[in-house]
């Protein structure tokens, strides 16, 4: 199948019934519900029981993990793009595009984290003063000694164990 994305998988597809569609329009809607089925498959289950899908849909997903042969497998996916079909393709596209919002908020946060660790590791007390203010509740003497033995670690040029265990302290104060 393709690599596209289920957002560019749901721009492919026409949803209105106003006009005549061509034949080689309708086979990419077809490969296209076919592929976000199978974004949908490779789904954790909890984000799969955020999609208003169907009970037929939802037994499909289901029937999926059984299937082991490579024709069967084929076969079946036709036949989740056939069950995609029937489905609320707005409602869905709804809920991915909150999961995509929620994917980029979770992004931004850790990025932010490893900006503070990295700040607490080049920068020294300014920074570590600055980490404080921010996350009063932090365990000041852990916070120093795991930026000590990080950036020990990093003039050796051995395993980042500590600069992990201080970017865990920082994630945990911060509440993620």
């Amino acid at each position: 199948m393709s690599q596209d994305s289920p957002r560019e998988l749901l721009a492919q597809i026409t949803l209105s019934d106003d006009e005549p569609v061509s034949k080689s329009q309708l086979k990419r809607e077809m490969h296209a519900l076919q592929a976000l089925g199978e974004a949908i498959i490779a789904m954790t289950p909890g984000e799969r029981a955020r999609f208003p899908l169907s009970d037929d849909m939802l037994a499909a997903v289901e029937e999926t993990s059984r299937i082991r042969s490579h024709e069967g497998r084929r076969r079946h996916m036709q036949y989740v793009g056939k069950v995609m079909r029937r489905e609320d393709l707005e409602a869905i596209k709804a809920v991915y595009d909150e999961l995509e919002k929620e994917t980029l908020r979770r992004d931004h946060a850790f990025h932010r984290l490893e900006s503070w660790r990295d700040r607490l590791l080049d920068e020294g007390d300014e920074a570590l003063e600055a980490f404080i203010d921010d996350y009063p509740d932090v365990d000041r003497q852990t916070l120093r000694q795991l930026i000590r033995n990080a950036q020990r670690e990093r003039e050796r040029d051995k395993p980042p164990a500590s600069a992990r265990k201080l970017f865990k302290l920082i994630r945990d104060t911060a509440g993620m």
